[in-house]
């Protein structure tokens, strides 16, 4: 049986209860005063047991959501990707939490006068997770979250209602929700949510719904961080390896069905090339996924809409005379399935009319096209929207060097597609249309801190009454101190 067909319907959220949850929040966060580390790490602790003992339940609801999602896939990406996360948070917490200690203007801090920066809870946060890795983008940022001593509200995409369900079950399970709250319901629901007053409002997903976000986030001036997506390239050097590259950037665009946000969008490869790379992504797909229509390894695209939207990628393409490589090594026939599978498929030397080229993909679908010289593709990146993440492969150091400076990303990863989203000690965020705002490490703890500076004055009175009137030739001497180059 399809996801469709057994499909169940979320209860909706009303506005007055969304409310009353952030106003709860709200209202203890202020009784209980910045939270100790005890208190933080006791939070994160209870997150690491959740994912810990429900790790079989999460593999079921996507299996469920999606038709078919592949279990090992689930563990690594929901549940161990983000113990990774929660992990690094406990064990850096207190040190994250330290005042930091600045600089004071002279001659102020040699009289005494003293400067810090202290980190400061913010409050009640608001989450609006995705339906891609509904439990890592759900459960990942609260390490971030409750390091820098928050509460969370919670808002789980109605595309993975069973995800969406068992995430409310084991939110009332194991916090209680003045900690964490969950939130159910459609988009009606979801663009109310991002009305609510929270102290900071975290989204993931597509940049054609950000700017709506941000527009009604606005609206209480609540501050954003916004994870989005956009065309993540792939360029491939001359000193590449093409079997490594091939087998990497495949594993890549392969896991969870090309339905990642970080998923390389397209390939560039030098001229002479695409056949090579075309051959040896065949190899490393048969290697993978010997057969795909009952492989329980291949992940389904998750609902008719998606499905029927990355079809339409390849019927534009088709009508527009692309060359289409669809890697379907058991030759089975995806016409006839209970699922919404789509086998890999490549595009070559796509153009730019075709909506594949203009579009986030998210799907199992890659276009390949050439390059004269790695200036023309560095070109090409910059002549369109900034993206996500940014791959490399070679064994050129001059070369990656001018790829990485001369282009501008959110992140990049060298000789791998995906992976600096795992390196915790890192932030991982957009930059422009790909997002604004980061988390991971000690900038997620930042990101969802209050900097605030606290500055003691010198209790020497000539030094703190410097500037105080009457005015007269020694007021005017200091300043002509000061205002020289």
């Amino acid at each position: 049986m399809s996801a469709a067909e057994n499909m169940i319907d979320l209860p909706e959220t009303s506005e007055e209860e969304m409310r009353r949850l952030v106003a709860l929040q709200k209202k203890a966060h202020i009784a209980e005063g910045p939270m100790t580390a005890e208190r933080r790490i006791d939070l994160i602790d209870r997150t690491i047991a959740l994912l810990v003992e429900n790790g079989d339940k999460m593999v079921d609801a996507l299996v469920a959501d999606f038709g078919n999602r592949s279990p090992e896939g689930t563990l690594a990406t929901d549940v161990g990707g983000t113990l990774g996360a929660l992990k690094y948070a406990k064990h850096n917490v207190r040190k994250w939490m330290k005042p930091s200690k600045r600089s004071s203007m002279f001659p102020l801090g040699v009289l005494g006068a003293s400067t810090r920066v202290e980190y400061q809870p913010l409050g009640c946060v608001g989450n609006v997770v995705p339906w891609n890795f509904p439990f890592n983008l759900c459960f990942g940022p609260m390490s971030s979250i409750f390091a820098a001593g928050n509460r969370t509200i919670i808002k789980p995409s109605e595309y993975t209602v069973r995800s969406a369900l068992l995430t409310k079950e084991l939110c009332d399970k194991y916090y209680s929700e003045d900690e964490v709250a969950v939130v159910l319901g459609g988009p009606e629901t979801g663009a109310t949510f991002s009305r609510m007053p929270f102290d900071h409002l975290l989204f993931t997903g597509a940049t054609s719904i950000a700017s709506h976000v941000m527009r009604a986030a606005a609206e209480n001036l609540v501050p954003v961080t916004l994870e989005l997506g956009g065309k993540s390239p792939v360029i491939v050097s001359q000193s590449a390896d093409m079997t490594k590259t091939a087998a990497r950037v495949m594993t890549g665009k392969t896991l969870n069905a090309g339905q990642i946000c970080l998923a390389p969008d397209y390939v560039m490869v030098p001229e002479g090339k695409v056949d090579d790379f075309v051959a040896q992504a065949t190899k490393s797909v048969e290697t993978m996924f010997p057969t795909m229509k009952e492989n329980p390894d291949y992940t389904s695209v998750v609902n008719q809409r998606h499905y029927d939207r990355l079809q339409s990628y390849l019927d534009d393409a088709r009508a527009k005379g692309a060359k289409i490589v669809e890697i379907n090594p058991a030759n089975e026939d995806f016409s006839q399935q209970p699922h919404h599978k789509i086998p890999p498929t490549i595009i070559i030397e796509p153009t730019e009319d075709m909506k594949v080229m203009q579009e986030e993909i998210f799907g199992p679908i890659l276009p390949v096209k050439s390059y004269k010289s790695v200036d023309d593709a560095i070109g090409y990146v910059n002549d369109h929207d900034r993206p996500l993440g940014l791959y490399y492969f070679g064994d050129d150091r001059n070369e990656e060097n001018r790829v990485i400076n001369s282009t501008t990303s959110g992140g990049v990863a060298v000789n791998d597609v995906i992976t600096h989203i795992m390196q915790e000690d890192a932030p991982f965020g957009g930059v422009g249309p790909s997002g604004t705002g980061s988390y991971h490490g000690k900038e997620g703890f930042i990101n969802f801190s209050h900097a605030k500076t606290v500055f003691r004055q010198t209790p020497f009175e000539f030094a703190a009454g410097a500037l105080r009137p009457p005015y007269g030739e020694k007021t005017r001497k200091m300043l002509a101190g000061i205002i020289k180059k």
